[in-house]
């Protein structure tokens, strides 16, 4: 059960705790005033305060205020090694507190693989500069110089066997040494100090396999999420959404609402409607016992087997050619061959383990929210927008929550239940159905990606175009700090602005001539829609890579090369070649051109490799598929994976492993089962029937993991790369086992059946 949290910085007032800032390097490196004069008020949560970041109490622990989350990939093990190591202290006694507004600074939640990369670096800078600070003031305390002095695990040692443990020598007192910030908020923070980082040969935990400990827990049921928040005298609501995406409410009986289930509201703004009682299977009853008279309004959508057709001919909204070289039209007119497919790839849900849950809290002024978003910065922004409140009155904190893979359910939920404290003046919880969650979270967008190549007389490709059609990627911001960004603002009325974008495809090939472009289609329904578009994981590369490299698979059984072969000849960068080659010698590669290659196994059951290679943000991947198709009944078992991994300096090589093995299992889900079925009304798909996930019979035999370390370089992040190349190394194992290609996700048992009786037919 959780309650609300007192703001650390009154519990440290009250602890005597330490509490290092980062801001201005004082005089001659040294302070100017003797621990005795430190300062008695703690400094202002803001970036140019070390203590900001970091605290250590009389015993030694330290904690550390983290603006990002974890969304379940252990990044809080990666953080605390980080921490551990430039600090010189215990593993152990290190301790991460993570996405709390009135703890930690905006360090852009959970996005974009940057956990690690970006907000790892931050806290590498702070705990560095806070051992520095600690090795000055046991320098002054003993009057000898930094460089006489060590430290280990927490502990000082200098001249003469004398020893001081951190939380000996900073007592309670708070330090003022200020951090040079770099004036950007969210992913883009920086601040660090005077202190020089750690080399790689001085590492003594970063590179170390430790375990995390939060998995027991968790599969045990004993670990509390965002729907286990409670507070004292808190109602329960219900959200009810139009049974015609665009209609409104135009009346409801609520008289006859509370005779049948006495204590009950209903609140109403425009198109936002909800029903709010004492105990929560009240307000369950009454979100179904309602009656309300809807607007009539036309049906916005397409059927979901007609939205290709309709990306194809609705004229792009916005267009946009991110490569071109100069000779690329030449190049096709006098190419000796052209090779040209399209591929699809559908609406997709979050489908996350657990629907949408937050409470908000409404007392006095001040608005609290727990919440299970990975941006509770961003959710603070969005609430303050959206109620005209001011931040410093607003305090979210976030809450493990059951996934949170780019802009799920989780915003709008926390909107909803903000709207409703604040209206009934009290706390208030919203729950969202399993129906309520896969219908109405925004959707990855589907796209239509046309790929074209030209081979010269010796079969050499010397020209590629990449064209993708599509709704816009964003047509809700990764950020949740707008209130047109969540359902809440969009059913209340608030002034919508289009984000149009999409994005090309991200490699290291070298081909000669390339034009890559986007256009982005209007959507069906600017607001309030079930079929809203935003950020998913990774949030274009797997249907970007599946297109682009299936095409490749084709290109290079046209031109009866190797798969693996055709690409290292393509490949322009030696350290990409070096990934591809060490997950080939781990797969055990043979040289072959990609095509069945004999009689069907036991029960007709067909096998076949396929591969694919990506990069993003720098890391670079690659993935060889290991299938078995039944072509009796379509089903593609993915037995095993073989992936290269390279993401620069390895924080945590037993937890890195585990990211990509989830990265896998999630993307082959995605790749073999998941599609967003709707009508002309609404989402079709809102349970595990309808819409359907990988479950247990049907995830790798193996992964296998080869991860190639580069102590050298900055760490990368692994949280999303690795799902790039999956649809394609499946699609490419298809072709390879039937001979057929399916160029259509997802690769679902239907689909396979049918492509193959289309060609033996045929």
């Amino acid at each position: 059960m959780h309650q609300p949290n007192l703001s650390r910085r009154k519990v440290l007032a009250g602890t005597g705790a330490l509490v290092v800032s980062i801001g201005a390097v004082l005089p001659q490196d040294v302070f100017a005033q003797s621990a005795d004069a430190a300062l008695s008020v703690k400094p202002a949560l803001l970036p140019t305060e070390l203590s900001s970041f970091i605290t250590i109490d009389p015993k030694g622990h330290v904690t550390t205020y983290f603006g990002k989350i974890d969304g379940g990939q252990g990044l809080f093990n990666a953080i605390g090694q980080m921490v551990a190591e430039e600090l010189d202290a215990k593993f152990e006694d290190v301790t991460i507190e993570m996405g709390d507004t009135a703890t930690s600074v905006n360090q852009g939640g959970m996005s974009g693989s940057t956990g690690v990369s970006s907000g790892g670096k931050q806290m590498r800078a702070a705990a560095a500069e806070a051992r520095r600070v600690l090795l000055t003031l046991a320098a002054q305390k003993w009057k000898v110089p930094v460089e006489r002095l060590t430290v280990s695990d927490g502990v000082i040692s200098g001249p003469n066997g004398k020893t001081v443990t951190y939380g000996e020598l900073i007592g309670g007192k708070f330090f003022s040494t200020k951090l040079e910030w770099n004036k950007q908020m969210g992913n883009a923070l920086y601040a660090p100090g005077k202190a020089t980082l750690k080399t790689p040969d001085q590492f003594k935990v970063i590179g170390k396999p430790i375990k995390r400990t939060d998995v027991a827990a968790k599969v045990f049921a004993q670990q509390d999420w965002t729907a286990d928040v409670r507070v004292p005298g808190m109602k329960h609501a219900r959200m009810i959404r139009p049974p015609v995406a665009g209609a409104e409410p135009v009346s409801y009986d609520e008289a006859a609402l509370q005779k049948q289930i006495p204590g009950v509201r209903v609140f109403h703004d425009k198109g936002f409607l909800a029903v709010v009682a004492d105990k929560e299977w009240d307000a369950v009853r009454a979100a179904d016992a309602l009656h309300v008279t809807w607007s009539d309004v036309k049906p916005p959508f397409v059927d979901h087997d007609q939205v290709y057709d309709y990306l194809r001919k609705t004229e792009a909204r916005t267009k946009k050619v991110e490569k071109d070289s100069e000779k690329i039209d030449e190049v096709f007119k006098t190419a000796a061959r052209v090779m040209e497919a399209e591929y699809e790839w559908p609406f997709q849900s979050h489908a996350c383990m657990g629907p949408g849950c937050a409470v908000a809290d409404f007392k006095d002024g001040q608005l609290t929210i727990w919440s299970g978003s990975q941006k509770p910065h961003s959710v603070r922004e969005g609430v303050a927008d959206h109620l005209k409140m001011p931040q410093d009155k607003i305090h979210v904190m976030w809450v493990q929550g059951p996934g949170s893979y780019g802009r799920n359910d989780a915003g709008d939920v926390a909107m909803d239940a903000a709207v409703l404290a604040t209206a009934l003046g009290g706390a208030v919880r919203v729950q969202y159905s399993r129906a309520d969650g896969t219908a109405w979270d925004p959707k990855s967008t589907p796209s239509v990606h046309t790929v074209r190549a030209a081979l010269d007389k010796d079969n050499k490709l010397v020209g590629l175009t990449y064209h993708s059609q599509a709704f816009s990627r964003l047509h809700l911001s990764s950020q949740e700090s707008r209130a047109q960004d969540t359902l809440a603002g969009q059913f209340q009325g608030t002034k919508m602005t289009p984000n149009d974008t999409f994005a090309g495809p991200e490699n290291a090939y070298a081909f000669a001539n390339l034009r890559t472009s986007w256009g982005v289609v209007a959507p069906m329904l600017d607001r309030a829609s079930p079929l809203r578009t935003s950020h998913f994981r990774d949030p274009l590369g797997p249907q970007i890579t599946f297109a682009l490299e299936s095409f490749l698979d084709e290109v290079a059984v046209a031109t009866k090369a190797d798969p693996i072969a055709f690409r290292m000849n393509l490949l322009g960068k030696d350290r990409d070649k070096q990934v591809v080659k060490a997950t080939a010698e781990k797969h055990g590669w043979t040289e072959r051109v990609s095509g069945p290659t004999g009689k069907p196994g036991k029960n007709g059951v067909l096998t076949g490799r396929g591969f694919s290679y990506a990069q993003r943000g720098g890391v670079i991947i690659a993935v060889i598929a290991e299938i078995e198709v039944d072509p009796a009944t379509g089903r593609i078992w993915p037995r095993k994976f073989t992936v290269g991994h390279d993401c620069g300096l390895i924080i945590n090589p037993d937890n890195l492993v585990k990211v990509i093995e989830g990265n896998i299992v999630q993307s082959a889900s995605r790749t073999l089962f998941e599609e967003v079925t709707f009508n002309a009304k609404g989402v079709t798909s809102v349970d595990w029937n309808t819409y359907r996930i990988m479950d247990t019979m049907d995830v790798p035999e193996t992964i296998d993991v080869v991860l190639v370390n580069h102590p050298e370089m900055p760490p990368g992040g692994g949280g999303e790369g690795s799902t790039k190349p999956v649809a394609a190394a499946l699609a490419n194992a298809l072709f390879d086992a039937t001979g057929v290609r399916v160029r259509r996700a997802p690769l679902s048992p239907e689909r396979v059946k049918q492509a193959l009786s289309s060609t033996r037919s045929a």
